[in-house]
């Protein structure tokens, strides 16, 4: 079972149990929902009623990117300009997916 979630301007493919690095967004004691689901696995009759769908997830750590180095050069015109930048991150554990009343969670 996995579902396709929509945070952060991207999308990600996710099942009960994953690990995912997602963009940094306000957590409640360490618990977030993910009510914006594209789409997910199953059955037919599962694609019509995502929007009833939902995924939760705890977060197990915050933290910062490896930098990244923007350079900017425009030749014959003495201008170079060198700018850096780590992009904040927030890693989630994906506990449970329900889906019109049924919840999948990762197998012990």
């Amino acid at each position: 079972m996995y579902a396709v979630i929509r945070t952060g301007g991207k999308q990600y493919r996710v099942a009960p149990g994953d690990l995912v690095k997602i963009e940094r967004t306000e957590a409640t004691d360490g618990k977030i929902e993910f009510s914006d689901v594209v789409a997910v696995s199953g059955e037919k009759s599962a694609f019509e009623k995502v929007g009833s769908a939902k995924v939760i997830a705890s977060v197990v750590e915050e933290g910062r990117g490896e930098k990244i180095l923007v350079f900017h050069f425009k030749r014959k015109k003495q201008y170079k300009k060198l700018q850096g930048h780590r992009q904040s991150y927030l890693q989630v554990r994906i506990n449970e997916i329900m889906v019109d009343g049924r919840s999948f969670t990762a197998a012990k």
